[in-house]
């Protein structure tokens, strides 16, 4: 008979893999499977490839459901019923689960969300918070119900946002510190010691899924806030201008309050340091560019090679 707590996780992308990593190499759980996103196209041949979780799944002979629609498919339902979980365990699996799923594990199905809820529900929290200008985000674990991201807060775990940290950065951060959060849950709950508490109602905002049109860059707008932008959405898809009829997507940058003749949008200075561009209050300082069909470069670099 094992003391250990049986899991099954569900996941899809890179910011679940430490805490995959921490489960299957713990002696207090026990992983029974993983689940995750059917295989999709990447890259220039569109190969089929699989996601970073079933990856390391089959890495360490994990068994491995890729449902399209988990709440469609009976099959893969019952198969999980026959595993007799403790807990199913969500961070960023991608799909919603129905009641059926919701109450197959003995105890809960605990989701690990990057906000402190009830702030910023929904799909990408993390961009959200930076583009606003937050210093301060967070994880939680919580209870999944059928709503979204509405289910009791089981535990918080607060994180600064640093004046230049991008969403990459803070992916990292928040992918570290899931691990930990997410065991102390698991354990709290098993032996009864943690009480999830409900989700206040004040304050409640939706972090919904990026369009490409929200990271064209309005000049208009304050050089603070097209740098939370240019943070914000980091190469994930990332922030972007058109000089030329050529897309120049904007890497790195720096706002300064000094105000300079010209017009909005335009250059104004060019140095060593990088080039500078009027905005609707305060000057932006493009330090790193990655013009269309080239590699990442410094601003200056790219400046000094147009004709």
């Amino acid at each position: 008979m094992t003391n250990k707590i049986s899991l099954v996780y569900f996941g899809t992308p890179d910011i679940g893999l430490p805490s995959l990593e921490h489960f299957y190499n713990s002696d207090k759980f026990e992983l029974l499977a993983v689940v995750t996103q059917p295989d999709k196209p990447s890259g220039r041949g569109q190969k089929l490839t699989p996601s970073p979780i079933k990856k390391f799944a089959l890495e360490h002979n994990i068994r491995v459901f890729q449902p399209k629609s988990i709440r469609k498919e009976p099959e893969i339902i019952e198969a999980l019923k026959e595993l007799k979980p403790d807990f199913f365990v969500t961070f960023a699996f991608g799909q919603i689960l129905s009641q059926e799923v919701l109450d197959i594990p003995k105890y809960e199905t605990i989701n690990l969300h990057v906000s402190l809820l009830p702030k910023y529900r929904g799909a990408n929290p993390i961009q959200r918070a930076i583009m606003n200008g937050d210093e301060i985000t967070g994880i939680c674990t919580m209870i999944t119900e059928l709503g979204l991201d509405c289910g009791d807060i089981c535990m918080k775990e607060p994180i600064c946002i640093t004046p230049n940290m991008n969403c990459v950065e803070l992916f990292e951060i928040c992918a570290s510190h899931s691990p930990e959060l997410l065991e102390k849950t698991l354990m709290g709950i098993k032996d009864g010691t943690l009480k999830p508490e409900k989700q206040c109602e004040d304050g409640v905002c939706f972090a919904d899924k990026l369009k490409k049109d929200e990271c064209r860059i309005d000049w208009s707008k304050s050089a603070k806030d097209i740098h939370n932008l240019v943070r914000g959405v980091y190469k994930c898809p990332g922030a972007f201008f058109i000089y030329q009829d050529k897309i120049i997507k904007v890497m790195e940058t720096e706002p300064l309050e000094e105000n300079l003749e010209g017009e909005i949008g335009s250059f104004v200075r060019k140095s060593k340091l990088g080039i500078d561009v009027k905005t609707g209050s305060g000057i932006l300082r493009l330090i790193k560019v990655k013009p269309e069909g080239k590699g990442e470069m410094l601003a200056r670099d790219w400046a000094n090679g147009l004709k």
